[in-house]
Parts: C-alpha cells; sequence; structure tokens
C-alpha cells in the first residue's frame, strides 16, 4: 500500500487550504471566539458552510452519479485535516457523513449533528443522557429518530440542556437517551474523520512553536537554539509524524475494504474487524497528539503561551473535546485489545493444527 498523497491529492489539499485561509483565517477564527465568549452563535457560519458544500467538501465521498465528487476515505482524510489545521468550528463530521442522507446537507444547506459525544454504555456512571455538539444551530440529528435523523428544534431541545465546553465554539447540550447513536459504519468513519481533524491541529501546533522557537530570543540567541526547546519541537514532530501515518493507513485500508466488497458485506456493522481496530488505533494517536502537541507548544510560548490572544489554548481545548467525540480513548482501546485478542487466539488454533497435523 502506498501512503503517500498523489499529486491530484496534494492539488486537494492545497485547495482546500487557500479556501480556509481566505475565508476562515486567524482573524476570523479569533472574531468567532469573541462572539462566542459574548455569548453570539456557537460556532457555524452559514454563508461559509453553504460555501463548504459548493466546494465539495460535505459531498467528496457521494457518487459522481447523485451529486457528489466520486473520491474516498482517502481524500476525505485530506481535506478533514486542513480543517483541523485551520480549526474550523461545526460539526463538519456529522454534515460529511449526513450527505445522502439528510436533504441539503451534501450542498451546505442544512448543518447537521450527531449524538456523537459520550461514546459509553448507558449504564456508566455520570449524569444521565448523551452530549451533542452544536444542537441548536443544527438542522438535524444523525442516530436518531425514525431513518437515522430527527429534526433537533422540535424533538430535542425542550428537553436538553446546556453543558459548559472546554472550547468556546463547540457549544454541548445533553439530551435524553434517544436510543441507539449513529450504526458502527458511521462510527467507524466519523473516529476517523475526527482523527484527521486532530492530525490537522496536532501539526499546526508544530509550526506554531518552532515558529515562535526561530523569532523569540532569549539571552541573544533563538530560543530554538537551545537543545531543550529542541527536543520540545522533536518529539511534537514525531507524535505528529507517527499520528499521519496511522491516520492515512486506516484511511487506504477502508477504502481497500470497500473496493473489495467488505464493508457492503458487513452494512451497518462496520468494515469489520480488523480496519475498525486500525481506525480505533488512529483516533488514539491522533486524539494524543493533538492534545500532547497542544501542551508542548504551550511550554515553547512560555507565559507567553497562557495569554488569551495567543491561539495555542484554541487548539488544546479542541483537541479535549475532539478527543470524546465519535471514539473515547477507552473505546479505542477495548477495540484494539478485542482484535489483538483475536489475532491470537487465531494464531493459537492454527499452531494447534499444524501441530495435530504433524506439520511443525
Amino acid at each position: 500500500m502506498d501512503f503517500q498523497p498523489t499529486q491530484e491529492q496534494e492539488d486537494l489539499r492545497a485547495g482546500v487550504r487557500a479556501l480556509l485561509s481566505r475565508r476562515f483565517g486567524r482573524e476570523a477564527l479569533r472574531a468567532a471566539v469573541d462572539r462566542a465568549e459574548a455569548g453570539g452563535a456557537g460556532g457555524v457560519d452559514r454563508g461559509l458552510w453553504r460555501e463548504l458544500g459548493g466546494a465539495g467538501f460535505f459531498a467528496l465521498r457521494l457518487p459522481e452519479a447523485d451529486g457528489g465528487v466520486g473520491l474516498g476515505l482517502a481524500e476525505a482524510v485530506l481535506v478533514f485535516e486542513e480543517a483541523g489545521r485551520a480549526l474550523l468550528p461545526g460539526p463538519l463530521v456529522a454534515t460529511h457523513l449526513a450527505a445522502g442522507r439528510v436533504e441539503g446537507a451534501a450542498d451546505g444547506t442544512a448543518v447537521v449533528t450527531a449524538f456523537d459525544l459520550g461514546d459509553r454504555p448507558a449504564a456508566a456512571a455520570g449524569p444521565p443522557g448523551r452530549l451533542v455538539a452544536h444542537l441548536a444551530e443544527a438542522d438535524a440529528v444523525l442516530g436518531a429518530g425514525a431513518g437515522g435523523c430527527t429534526e433537533a428544534p422540535a424533538a430535542l431541545l425542550p428537553a436538553a440542556r446546556p453543558v459548559p465546553s472546554a472550547d468556546p465554539l463547540t457549544p454541548l447540550h445533553r439530551v435524553p437517551p434517544p436510543g441507539p447513536g449513529p450504526d458502527a459504519r458511521l462510527r467507524d468513519e466519523g473516529a476517523l474523520l475526527t482523527a484527521a481533524l486532530q492530525l490537522g491541529s496536532a501539526l499546526r501546533t508544530v509550526e506554531l512553536a518552532v515558529r515562535y522557537a526561530a523569532q523569540r530570543e532569549q539571552f541573544g540567541r533563538p530560543i530554538g537554539a537551545f537543545q531543550a526547546v529542541q527536543h520540545l519541537c522533536s518529539g511534537m514532530l514525531v507524535r505528529a509524524e507517527v499520528a499521519r501515518t496511522a491516520v492515512y493507513a486506516a484511511a487506504v485500508c477502508a477504502d481497500a475494504a470497500d473496493r473489495a466488497g467488505a464493508a457492503g458485506a458487513a452494512g451497518a456493522a462496520g468494515f469489520g474487524a480488523a480496519v475498525a481496530a486500525e481506525i480505533a488505533g488512529a483516533k488514539l494517536l491522533a486524539d494524543r497528539a493533538a492534545a500532547a502537541n497542544a501542551r508542548d507548544c504551550l511550554q515553547v510560548h512560555g507565559g507567553m503561551g497562557f495569554t488569551w490572544e495567543a491561539d495555542v489554548h484554541l487548539h488544546l481545548k479542541r483537541a479535549w473535546v475532539r478527543a470524546e467525540q465519535w471514539r473515547t480513548a477507552a473505546a479505542a482501546e477495548e477495540a484494539l485489545a478485542a482484535e489483538l485478542l483475536a489475532d491470537a487466539q487465531e494464531r493459537g488454533r492454527e499452531g494447534a493444527s499444524y501441530a495435530r497435523d504433524g506439520s511443525l
């Protein structure tokens, strides 16, 4: 398998980066944060949402016959990586997954969220209900009601209660348990795309740390000349690159499973245990890279990193929230452990069979 993006994929990535730089640069990000802190909108810019839809962001994986672009998860991962780099707010993953399922999702005229938080058993300790992001701004919720969707304002908002969120651009509500959330296939895809968002943030904080280390001087030298700072930055890069490899590999494996017909056979059960484990590992590594890199970026910035004016805290807060979306660390570890156990048991059965046949 080749994990290196093709020229066409690099062109797609560059186009998305150019669009987001033009429409959601740093000034737009800070303005959105200020509005949210003042009690305004929760982060979804409907105009930008429609522009993303027009650019094919949400319909990227829809077949061309259905009005989509006809690409795969490998391309979607590159696009979502750029969105994570820009800290683009909103239920991007859910709206992308809803394309072809919810009217208006593909072209960005509808905002779709999902029961994608709190991936824990219903009997687990904690407040009752499930967390939903951007509920007040959504037109539909993926994974609830007839056909997998329900109108959010009419059905859920009256019983929902706001929950404090670490990220000012990710408002949260807790709603009564609506029944099952998105099926296994959607959860796998959602986890992979969320991992791509985390990867983009992890790579961006590497850039921020290296740039600041080159500019900030202490004792007559850039702080990047000091070994302690170099070690922090190199550790950040290693974490991000390991996560990048895992995310790209999971996307390639998922696309290969689709082409082989494995996912179609599994249906709502997902991609199959092996690919689901790849995705779980990618999510786990990307979550850790995003949060740890943001913390180390704060250290490189020193006291400046703790100020409201710096952007580093926004990456850290978003990383914390995304780590709880679609697949938590505990759920990812359980999926990986189950696959490792199944593989070990299969190898044990093969060894026993060889021994009985006298093949050893």
